[in-house]
Order: C-alpha cells, then structure tokens, then sequence
C-alpha cells in the first residue's frame, strides 16, 4: 500500500463533466485528487450542436453560470448545464488545463482516448527530473451526465483498489485487466515519468 494517500488528476476535456463528477465523489471519498482539461478551450453545448458556448480556461464557473443564465436561463436549466456549473464552483473556481499545471501524480486517468493521447504527449514532452513514475489510465466515458456519473464511480472504485495493493507497480496490469473484464470496457494504461 502506499505510504501516502493517493495523488490523482482526473482529465477530459474541457474540465466540465466527466472530470469534475469524478473529482467530486474521489474528493467525498477522502482523495487528494485535481481535474484538469486538455482542450485549448472549454466548450459546453450551446443551442445548437454546431453551436456551442466557447470559454477561455480563465473564466471562472460563476461567470459561466451567469452568462448562460443571461442567454438562455430555460435551455440551460432544462438540459442540465446549470446544475453541472452549480456542482463545478462549489469544487474550484475555474476549470484548469493539464498542460499548465507541473504538479506531480501518481495516477492520472482520462476520460476518452483523445485527451489520453494529449495527456501522454504533454508529459513525454516534458523534461524527466525525477522518474517519479505516473500512471495513466484511459476509462472511456461518454460525455453526458448520467455515463459521466457511472463513469466516476467506476473511476473511484478503480482508485480504491489502486489505493489498497501492495505494490502499485506489480499490480497495475491484472488490476486493470480485473476491471476491464468487470465494467465491459477497454483501458488503456501507460507508465510515464518525471
């Protein structure tokens, strides 16, 4: 097990639904957990799909919030993203893009197969300081609420089992395999270091 609590980022790609669901109910569950996007912007639906309201990563959750209630309180209230805001500024102010932030992680999981890629990309890119070793594991999750909802406790049933073995490093592979088999579902799973 390790010695201490388990340091996880949670990554999609605007920093909105999936993440956030997931830091949500890994920060309840004791977890120093962070979230992170990888988009250059943040995108949330807007009143049309080709449509979408375009944000710049510094735009905190409350402006969000009040610029969409301005434009459409009805719309966004009924297809939920005023909720999703609600629940977003009561975590952190703003969302935060992976790229920014040099903090180190013992875990960073994703949310599609493309944010993976961005994930993994940025950290070979980085200069390796430490090797610190950092796990990166992509669980697919749609991005809607009720997937990003189921997609985040398996996220923390995931986390907690991670917690608890003895040896991280030795594990990781049947762990993840248990789990694939478990939730129907393809992980990807990729060692990188600081």
């Amino acid at each position: 097990m390790p010695s201490h609590p388990l340091r996880v980022a949670v990554v999609c790609s605007s920093n909105q639904n999936r993440s956030m669901e997931a830091h949500s109910i890994l920060s309840k569950r004791g977890f120093d957990v962070r979230s992170f996007g990888t988009g250059s912007h943040v995108k949330l639906p807007g009143p049309a799909p080709d449509k979408p309201n375009v944000y710049d990563f510094k735009t905190t959750y409350v402006q969000m919030y009040n610029d969409l209630v301005r434009k459409d309180k009805e719309l966004y209230t009924q297809n939920g993203i005023l909720h999703m805001l609600d629940r977003n500024k009561r975590i952190k102010s703003k969302p935060e893009r992976f790229q920014n932030c040099k903090d180190k992680f013992d875990l960073v999981i994703t949310c599609e197969e493309r944010v993976y890629d961005q994930v993994l990309e940025d950290l070979n890119s980085r200069e390796q300081e430490t090797l610190q070793s950092v796990h990166v594991i992509n669980v697919d999750i749609q991005d809607n609420h009720e997937e990003a909802t189921l997609g985040a406790f398996l996220i923390c049933e995931l986390c907690q089992c991670i917690q608890h073995t003895d040896d991280m490093e030795d594990e990781m592979d049947e762990l993840i395999q248990e789990f694939e088999e478990k939730s129907n579902r393809p992980f990807l799973h990729t060692v990188c270091f600081y």
